[in-house]
């Protein structure tokens, strides 16, 4: 096992790395050895709240420091500020060190120094006046965003999506009841002291929300394949689809697989189901699941959602579903970084992409089949009005029926969902 290293350094590495690039390390996160559940904390903090620390930033640091510097004070106000089971010496003292040993740090470690005692010594004050700053810097999201969500949704509802955005979240289990009875399972828990609580949002499906701090693996049953992790918006798009035993099912974009599964539990082991993935990595994530929930009879194959015949040859299916890459709006409470990814630019390439797959793989249905496009995303243009402006160009589809979650509101992540019908 490797030396353990200053957790605060390990960490502002991690973000430094995320300033330059903008590719959030969720790998580099789930391998490391030591501190981890510390780590994380701090560096999805930090990155959430990039407003807030480049507010203080601009008030208290004259010349801004270099990239490295930059991550480090920021690991360090964000402990200060938003962690208050870190004692605050500890905090002080070990991120100035990861500041010390680097090239240039002897200056810049004295800046740090005394920007970290400034907030320890001033922090409810700092924390009155972020109170009185916009929207888009005391929530910190970009602003841009924020005034898209105020002309959909209203001044009221942004204002609670934003700071939905900004909890914790919470780890949820989905019951494979094929696998395991939901009261025997719940009993196993409790016998482990995890104590469940039901999500109350599906009523087909059995959803359970962790206690903080449990670790998925270690839960009982794990192993045995009685459950996923999936939150239960994942539930809008399987019920609107609605797979029945004896079809032939396509889930065109299907990593992790947790709606694959889903599926797999509403056909009951009859019919083709078939999970489709472009890339190694999610393809591998694939099979792990199929493995751990014993569902052999999945057929997982490698292929392109915008090219799906290349994989596919000319096989049709009853039912698609076609979970559509997106600005992952809906999902930015588990995505730290994900909302300064997004611009009108993204927004346009985004829904390009989604149109073409949608084109692609409403070819592969049989006649009178159906199709659920789905996305995690909140905005119009890769929702509805993407729908409505498909079906417009495409007179032998109609659309049966939409649903959608609205985080504040559903208790859950946000998605949407649209039933398209082959005449």
């Amino acid at each position: 096992m490797s030396a353990k290293r200053n957790s605060r350094l390990v960490a502002a590495e991690i973000i430094c790395q995320w300033m330059e690039d903008q590719s959030f390390p969720d790998r580099k996160l789930a391998t490391l050895q030591h501190d981890h559940a510390f780590v994380l904390e701090v560096v999805n903090g930090v990155v959430r709240n990039q407003n807030i620390l480049r507010w203080i930033e601009r008030k208290w640091v004259d010349r801004p420091p270099r990239l490295f510097f930059k991550a480090v004070l920021q690991v360090g106000l964000y402990q200060l500020l938003f962690m208050d089971n870190v004692e605050q010496y500890a905090a002080i003292s070990e991120t100035v060190n990861a500041a010390k040993d680097h090239p240039g740090g002897t200056g810049a470690s004295k800046m740090i120094n005394a920007v970290l005692r400034r907030a320890q010594r001033e922090k409810e004050q700092v924390l009155a006046e972020l109170e009185k700053q916009p929207a888009h810097i005391r929530l910190s999201h970009p602003e841009f965003l924020m005034e898209r969500w105020t002309q959909q949704y209203g001044e009221a509802d942004t204002l609670e999506l934003a700071k939905w955005n900004n909890e914790p979240p919470a780890t949820i289990l989905r019951i494979e009841q094929a696998a395991v009875d939901a009261a025997e399972f719940i009993d196993k828990l409790r016998e482990a002291d995890i104590e469940p609580l039901m999500h109350p949002y599906s009523d087909k499906e059995i959803f359970l929300i962790l206690p903080r701090g449990v670790a998925v693996r270690k839960v009982p049953g794990y192993d045995e394949g009685w459950f996923t992790v999936q939150d239960p918006a994942t539930s809008v798009s399987v019920d609107l689809l609605a797979p029945r035993p004896g079809e032939a099912v396509l889930d065109a974009c299907a990593a992790p697989g947790g709606k694959t599964a889903m599926m797999a539990g509403r056909m009951k082991g009859k019919g083709e189901l078939v999970a489709m993935d472009m890339h190694d990595d999610r393809i591998d994530v694939l099979k792990e699941n199929q493995k751990r929930l014993n569902l052999d009879w999945i057929e997982i194959v490698k292929g392109d959602a915008r090219h799906p015949e290349t994989t596919l040859g000319e096989r049709q299916f009853d039912a698609i579903l076609l979970d559509v890459p997106c600005t992952n709006t809906g999902v930015l409470k588990r995505r730290a970084d994900a909302r300064w990814r997004i611009d009108e630019e993204r927004i346009g390439t985004i829904t390009k992409l989604q149109h073409e797959i949608l084109d692609a793989c409403a070819r592969m249905l049989k006649e009178k089949g159906r199709i659920v496009y789905s996305t995690c995303s909140l905005e119009a243009e890769e929702n509805e009005n993407l729908v409505a402006r498909w079906v417009r160009d495409h007179p032998d589809f109609r659309l049966v029926k939409t649903g959608k979650a609205f985080p504040p509101d559903s208790g859950t992540d946000g998605a949407f969902a649209a039933l398209l019908r082959k005449k």
